[in-house]
């Protein structure tokens, strides 16, 4: 169901099982300047889910290479929407009608609302991260986790290894799909500009507050 995070700005939480590992998903949604509503990382459809309650579903967006594996029953559900997805990603997904790669400058449709930006340097992934101007909200993938603990322990087990359990973090996998580390700093500099303070996580806990030094600290290895 929707949740509310700030004014103009929801999530649906599912609880997404990835290989026996209990991850959760988080899609996040935000309300445009023209009413109509905008879906970033969509989690498991679910009818019962009326993201319309936002606003008429105009935009749903992929947010890296890695994040499309629910976008195809959003986008037949709302026939309507536009589909955007990150730099790379209509190769890898040819069966889904993109309307728009996305890159660092926010397209008309949320203009405004959301600002973007495209993490150069790890190509495999190829995130883009937003912040909800209104509500200094920057929405998140894969660049960091925040799962101050896990339900069973072969999740645990894993985000233990892979350097993502105990709070706000990076996980080493994501380190793992560095190419240019130059390249990544300077984008992240980029982000640090912003004003946020809230993060949005699609894995793990939602952090309220003191979001940009956090996100200063995992990048910190750079």
């Amino acid at each position: 169901m929707l949740r509310s995070v700030a004014d103009g700005l929801w999530v649906v939480e599912h609880p997404l099982k990835i290989a026996g590992l209990a991850l959760g998903s988080r899609m996040t949604v935000a309300r445009l300047s023209d009413g109509s509503s905008w879906l970033h990382s969509p989690v498991r459809f679910v009818p019962s889910t009326d993201v319309r309650a936002v606003g008429p579903v105009s935009a749903i967006v992929a947010p890296s290479k890695v994040h499309h594996l629910m976008v195809k029953d959003w986008t037949d559900a709302y026939g309507d929407a536009r589909l955007f997805g990150a730099p790379g990603l209509s190769q890898k997904r040819p069966d889904l009608s993109f309307h728009t790669e996305l890159g660092d400058e926010a397209p008309p449709e949320w203009d405004g609302v959301l600002d973007q930006l495209v993490i150069r340097g790890a190509p495999w992934v190829n995130e883009v991260l937003f912040l909800h101007r209104p509500s200094r909200t920057l929405i998140v993938t894969d660049a960091a986790f925040n799962i101050p603990a896990a339900p069973d322990w072969w999740t645990r087990g894993y985000l233990r290894a892979f350097g993502a359990l105990g709070g706000f973090a990076q996980s080493r996998m994501f380190k793992l799909c560095v190419r240019d580390r130059r390249a990544v700093r300077e984008s992240i500099d980029r982000v640090l500009a912003w004003d946020f303070d809230r993060v949005i996580v699609t894995h793990g806990e939602i952090l309220e507050s003191g979001g940009k030094r956090a996100i200063e600290d995992v990048f910190a290895w750079l």
